[in-house]
Formats: structure tokens, sequence, C-alpha cells
């Protein structure tokens, strides 16, 4: 996408090994280079998969200390490497942006709701016509990188230990972690599985989303959520890439929850909305799929994949009415137009996903 879309100057991959080797062996090379080239206006340098040579980033600080009218832009999959090295980070230099699957509002033209939340939206992945093919392509993902790339990450001398983690993961998404269940089942201590999921954190696979903390009246839960960044990776983890995702269905409606937490969170970062997302779920059990802090506002939503979703069941949301100050109250759903009932929104997703962006 760079490539095609900037055409920088120098653009280095650090995935190949002959490249990786010259810097590895003299990372001056790069000012020398840059050097070179400072007649040019507006000079843009691409650095790829940075973390493999996290050494190269204080020749990148020198080169703007000297020189701030170069654009560096460093691209990686993996911000675990840099945080844990000790290295320069650029303090105050580097603006960090993340590049997600693809978005509802990306493919418009063609978004098909129920391939997504079955396959996911990686690109490769999502523009491949064959079912066939999506399978193959996404059990590769996550046999080769995730549980090999990845679980180099680890530094684990436990591979199957870490392998059993990835799978278990798959069928904790979206759920409150136990952690020490999850130490029990897979064998290795409570503080090791905080680790594994730390891992899969740093390496932008997923992210955790933490209880709402501003309750006064009620006993919160402790313990967050984790979600993997694409729902077609949670298929394949949990061995349903075969099986056509059908509605009115439990995998169907975690799914739908999961892609619309997903979403929210897509938007909000893209378009440089600040906003906190947090669930809220009392010791007794009742829950609210998400609350959203956003603008100065405070919005209570439930995630429903109905089309006509029975009001009686959203206890929660109605307890949650009762004990806070809640600016909207939402049921974002499919059902083609909005309406509202007791203050309850149910709003199609499509228009929900429109107003994340739009100032109030």
């Amino acid at each position: 996408m760079i490539k095609h879309t900037i055409k920088p100057d120098i653009f280095i991959n650090l995935l190949k090994f002959t490249e990786y080797q010259r810097y590895l062996q003299n990372p001056s090379l790069l000012s020398k280079e840059v050097g070179s080239q400072l007649n040019k206006s507006g000079l843009i340098v691409v650095i790829d998969e940075i973390q493999r040579a996290p050494h190269l980033l204080n020749e990148v600080h020198s080169i703007l200390q000297d020189h701030p009218q170069v654009q560096f832009i460093l691209t990686g999959s993996s911000a675990r490497k840099l945080r844990k090295g000790g290295v320069n980070l650029l303090g105050g230099r580097a603006i960090t942006t993340h590049l997600y699957p693809l978005t509802y509002h990306e493919t418009l033209s063609n978004f098909d709701l129920d391939d997504t939340l079955r396959f996911g939206s990686l690109p490769t992945i999502y523009l491949e016509k064959n079912t066939a093919t999506k399978i193959k392509l996404l059990k590769a993902y996550v046999n080769t990188y995730l549980k090999e790339e990845i679980q180099q990450e680890a530094m684990t001398r436990n591979v199957p230990a870490f392998s059993l983690f990835l799978e278990l993961a798959g069928f904790e998404n979206g759920h409150i972690i136990n952690f020490s269940a999850l130490s029990k089942k897979i064998g290795v201590h409570y503080a090791t599985v905080k680790e594994y999921f730390q891992i899969l954190e740093d390496t932008l696979l997923g992210f955790y989303l933490y209880p709402y903390k501003k309750s006064v009246r009620k006993k919160i839960v402790a313990h967050p959520k984790f979600y993997f960044f694409d729902t077609g990776i949670v298929s394949c983890l949990q061995k349903r890439l075969y099986e056509p995702i059908t509605p009115a269905t439990p995998p169907y409606g975690l799914s739908f929850e999961h892609w619309l937490i997903l979403e929210t969170q897509r938007m909000l970062h893209y378009h440089d909305v600040e906003a906190t997302l947090s669930f809220f779920r009392t010791t007794d059990d009742i829950e609210v799929d998400l609350i959203l802090e956003i603008r100065g506002q405070t919005w209570a939503i439930e995630i429903k994949s109905s089309a006509e979703p029975n009001p009686s069941s959203f206890k929660g949301l109605k307890n949650f009415l009762n004990d806070h100050k809640v600016d909207r109250v939402l049921c974002v759903c499919q059902t083609p137009r909005k309406y509202l009932v007791d203050r309850i929104e149910f709003l199609p997703w499509q228009e929900y996903l429109n107003e994340l962006t739009v100032p109030f």
C-alpha cells in the first residue's frame, strides 16, 4: 500500500535476508544512503519490519536531528521487541498508527456480513472469491504465523503449552478471562498465561476490553475480556471454518458482537476520535456488552444479531440505567430502520457505524 500510494524514495525491506544482514553489520549505511539523496525535497524513507533491526532507530534519530525535513515511515507487525529491548523509541518524534483488516466502509460496494463473520476481513482472504481457498489461506495464516512466528516471540521452550493456549484463547474470545482456569487446563503458571495474552496484544493480534470502573453501587467483575483482531482468526482457532455461519445461533451472535466491537475500535482510531470502550458486568451476571464514552457522553450499548430483538431481554441495560448517568441507550442490531422502545434506541448497525465519526 505504501509503495503504491506514497512512492517512497528509499524502501528497505528487512524481511529480505541480504537487506537485514547489510544493516545488521553496518547500521551507518542508512545515514550514508539518506545523505546521498538529501538534495531531493520531501525525501521519504520507508523501513519495513523495523522490529527486526531495532538498532537502526538510533540512526533514524540521528538523521532526524540533523535533517528534520526527511520523513521516515517505520512499519512492523510487532511492538514487543521494541518495547522489551530498551531501544530508542524516538520520543516525541514518532506518531504511532495502526492498519487494521478491511472495514465495512472500505468494502461498501461488495460487503457481505455473513462472509465477514465467518472468514474475517484480512485483505487477501476477503478478496478471495473461492471458499476453499479462503479456508486454506486462513489455516496457513494461523498455523504458520500464529503458531510459529508468535511462538518465537514467546521465547518459550514449552511449545505444546503455547500451542494449546492459542486454541483455548480462541474459545475465550469475547468472554471474561479466567486466568486461573486457563493455567490449570494448559498446565502452566497463572503468570505465564497472562504473559501469553500480553504477547498476543504486543504483536497486534488482539486487545483487552476492560470492565467499566465507574459503578459505585454494584460489585463489578475484575477481569477483562480479550478480543482477537479478526473474526476469521477466531473461526479458525475454533475449527469452525468448514461450517457456514447460521443466523439465530449462538456462534453467529458472538461473531456479530465481536465484529461490531472491532469495527467500533477501527472507526474511532482511523478518524482520531477520542473514546473509551469498556463492558459492564456485575458479580451476579448483569451485563451490558459495550459502554462507549465518547465526546463527553456515555452510551450503553447492547449488540444483537437479530432484526427484532426482544426488549424484555435487556435486563442489563435497564439495570445500568438505574444506577448511572447515560446519554444514549442503544441496541445495535440488524433492524432495517431505527425505532424507540422505553428509551432504548434500536439502531441499524450501519447507522451506528456512521454515527461514530460524526460530531454531535
